[in-house]
């Protein structure tokens, strides 16, 4: 168990080392490749423009995404009613479709408890 410990601290070392020195270039090189989406001073004015835009987007996107949930609802409701023509490939979609939306749920509730698996902090 020590010998896999001190491996562990061997390979972080290593990895410390190869970030302290290669660290600064990437961040260079990857402020240099997306330089155009930096914004040149950053003024509060700016930073409240963007965050309005980005809202307001979003805003608009609304009706386009309240469309495509409709079709889905619609195809999902066509499938309900022709359910004796399934095949096995759709059940089991749906299938894994109610298992990660309940895996979902489950991870919610874990966060909204703070990360316990238990309970709840008192």
């Amino acid at each position: 168990m020590a010998s896999k410990l001190q491996q562990l601290q061997s390979k972080a070392c290593q990895a410390s080392q190869f970030v302290a020195k290669h660290g600064t270039a990437y961040y260079k090189q990857l402020l240099e490749q997306n330089k155009q989406y930096i914004q040149d001073p950053p003024t509060v004015e700016k930073c409240n423009q963007l965050s309005n835009q980005l809202f307001y987007t979003r805003l608009a996107s609304i009706p386009g995404r309240y469309e495509a949930f409709q079709k889905e609802l619609d195809y999902v409701k066509h499938l309900w009613k022709n359910r004796q023509q399934l095949k096995v490939e759709d059940a089991g979609i749906a299938a894994l479709f109610g298992l990660e939306c309940f895996a979902w749920y489950c991870a919610g509730e874990i966060v909204g408890r703070g990360f316990t698996f238990t309970g709840y902090y008192v």
